[in-house]
């Protein structure tokens, strides 16, 4: 089929099957999959009957080790693959990836958080824009593509995963360790109106101070962990004022952040307190070494402790996820996405980086070329994106689904 008629069809028939791929998304924000708690394994069970249901080829079903679960804080967790094969020599292998855990709804909702309301063009509940949507944009892009198989070569593997909100690690990075796909490339979730070819790090320390109890009326018998840490948290925020001076190279990527996230400590009002626990989330630009910033982190809090007798500070890593990018724009899938974004929406589409950290940095870490494009507007913010009333604009869903199956198109084309 000439190549510019096969393009008309696929748009034609994405047109066609707006209610479907609507009717998908919905059904996928009606399903909880909170994370935490992290009991995914309803979505994940839903998405393989609608794959099977869809008939793409070999629907695997991973159910998640309960070991593996245990090491990531999660409950249950599967991951769903599938593939849509063509015919041809090229083994080429294009891998799209997104995750249907979700933050949970918290407070201050309008609308039923898993009711899939439509109000206005806008589809509400948590997950509709981060990243429910892109399940469904990915499914009925590929889907569209059979239309015109007779033009292609190669495979689409769907990788849908439910661990993202916990760093990806028994999801994507599984998946890849164990060679379950093997993509020539990749594109994860992301918005519409811009693709990421970056993404910041991040590293999350706990650190734990350790004293000994007093009453509360003879705190001279004390060594009290609070006050340590008061000065441990005062030495963080002075560190925290100079970051901006650091700047990335990258568009989209400003400067590196430190925020503490969480503190608990001492047990009653009268009591010395003989534990206090921080959590802090650093964000790493793209030019920085991770293993230096944490070097950085732990010797200056330990720097802080030493002038505190009778304390001590045990310092453990809980999250490290490193930075993503930037990919050259010159690559295949860049130039194939920004020239059928120009198809659909006009103009040329903007290719920046991100300050958040995604399941992207698995992919680019295993040497795959990986960009972030989906369905959704301009900013999280524009979504409310982790935050109450989150949605995504039916027309988002429609045009980012076009756009994906074009650029698929170009990239497998015979």
């Amino acid at each position: 089929m000439q190549a510019n008629r096969a393009k008309q069809r696929l748009l034609t028939i994405i047109d066609e099957r707006q209610k479907e791929l609507v009717q998908f998304l919905q059904e996928l924000v009606a399903i909880p999959s909170d994370n935490p708690p992290g009991d995914c394994l309803k979505i994940a069970e839903h998405v393989k009957s609608k794959l099977t249901e869809f008939q793409f080829d070999s629907v695997k079903f991973y159910e998640v080790s309960d070991q593996d679960l245990t090491n990531v804080g999660m409950k249950k967790a599967a991951n769903v693959i599938a593939y849509e094969n063509f015919s041809g020599n090229r083994g080429i292998e294009i891998t799209l990836n997104s995750h249907g855990d979700v933050v949970p709804p918290g407070a201050g909702w309008t609308h039923d958080p898993y009711g899939g309301e439509i109000i206005d063009g806008k589809l509400y509940g948590r997950g509709a824009a981060v990243s429910k949507s892109d399940i469904a944009t990915y499914t009925f892009a590929a889907l569209a593509l059979r239309e015109v198989g007779e033009d292609l070569s190669g495979k689409i593997s769907l990788a849908f995963t439910f661990d993202e909100e916990t760093g990806g690690e028994i999801g994507p990075k599984w998946l890849l360790d164990r060679n379950i796909i093997n993509p020539d490339m990749a594109i994860c979730p992301g918005f519409t109106y811009s693709a990421v070819n970056a993404h910041n790090g991040c590293l999350h320390l706990e650190v734990k101070i350790t004293g000994k109890q007093a009453h509360a009326a003879e705190p001279q018998y004390g060594d009290d962990a609070l006050e340590a840490m008061t000065a441990v948290l005062e030495r963080l925020y002075t560190y925290r004022k100079k970051l901006h001076q650091k700047k990335s190279t990258v568009p989209g990527i400003d400067s590196p952040t430190l925020v503490v996230g969480s503190i608990h400590g001492g047990i009653n009002t009268n009591v010395v307190p003989d534990e206090c626990t921080i959590r802090l989330d650093r964000r790493l630009i793209p030019e920085e070494n991770p293993e230096m910033i944490e070097n950085e982190l732990l010797s200056l809090i330990s720097g802080v402790v030493e002038g505190f007798a009778g304390i001590e500070v045990e310092m453990k890593q809980i999250l490290l996820a490193k930075s993503f990018g930037p990919i050259p724009e010159t690559l295949q899938i860049v130039q194939a996405l920004k020239r059928n974004w120009n198809i659909v929406m006009g103009g040329d589409l903007k290719i920046h980086g991100s300050p958040l950290y995604t399941d992207a940095r698995h992919f680019y870490e295993a040497g795959i070329p990986v960009l972030l494009f989906g369905a959704g507007p301009k900013t999280l913010l524009e979504a409310n994106g982790h935050r109450a009333d989150e949605h995504v604009k039916i027309d988002d869903l429609l045009k980012a689904t076009k756009i994906v199956a074009l650029s698929l198109y170009d990239l497998l084309k015979k």
